[in-house]
């Protein structure tokens, strides 16, 4: 009992154990309806929250606070893993703090895809189950007007029988056989804006582009 707590505390193990136990206070909380179950998603992707890192990562269609747990879940099986089977037989010593960031890190990573099919086996019953915010990330296909001068009709790509409507302004709505990407709610009007998936998947890789090119820039500029 002691070796098995000692293994759920120490370094890295333990960053996993923390932060799943914060998790499963929350889940308590949304069970007893003290907590909202799209606790991290915001009106829109725009900026760098939570919920617009996970659509990034290929977790959309569940709440975020879903993903994050299912990642961290699977993260830390692997890490306990390698921990029991090598990590506790070796002399690390002061080693142990490098070599438990690299472990982190490389659990999260091979967690991710894995986490990712586990929540798209899963994002139909949240279409139906959760809140509207959870979309946003989603591909849509557009179906036809709505009987309005600024709205269309759409579905989810990957559940067709899931209808969304999509807000535009007159002359300038989207197309019925168009793909989009739902990129903002509007809670008013319980429509969504949105953007051409190319438009869309170009913005990501800029900024994928722009994120890799600061950090040389940083370390000449040091």
């Amino acid at each position: 009992m002691d070796v098995l707590t000692q293994t759920l505390l120490g370094f890295p193990l333990g960053v996993f154990t923390l932060a799943l136990g914060l998790l499963i206070l929350y889940w308590l909380l949304v069970v007893l309806r003290l907590a909202p179950l799209e606790l991290f998603e915001h009106d829109s992707l725009k900026g760098d929250h939570l919920a617009s890192t996970l659509v990034a990562l290929g977790f959309a269609g569940v709440p975020a606070s879903v993903a994050l747990t299912v990642l961290l879940a699977i993260a830390g099986a692997f890490t306990l893993a390698l921990e029991l089977l090598v990590l506790r037989w070796l002399p690390l010593g002061l080693f142990r703090i490098p070599v438990g960031v690299v472990v982190l890190w490389g659990a999260l990573a091979l967690a991710s895809p894995l986490a990712a099919a586990v929540c798209h086996a899963l994002h139909r019953w949240f279409h139906r189950h959760a809140g509207r915010r959870c979309l946003l990330g989603e591909t849509v296909l557009v179906s036809g007007d709505c009987g309005g001068d600024d709205c269309t009709r759409a579905t989810l790509e990957d559940d067709p029988e899931h209808e969304v409507r999509l807000h535009g302004k007159a002359g300038a709505l989207p197309r019925a056989g168009e793909r989009r990407v739902l990129v903002k709610y509007l809670a008013g009007e319980e429509s969504y804006r949105s953007v051409p998936l190319n438009e869309f998947e170009e913005a990501h890789t800029r900024v994928h582009r722009l994120r890799r090119g600061r950090r040389p820039r940083r370390a000449a500029s040091q």
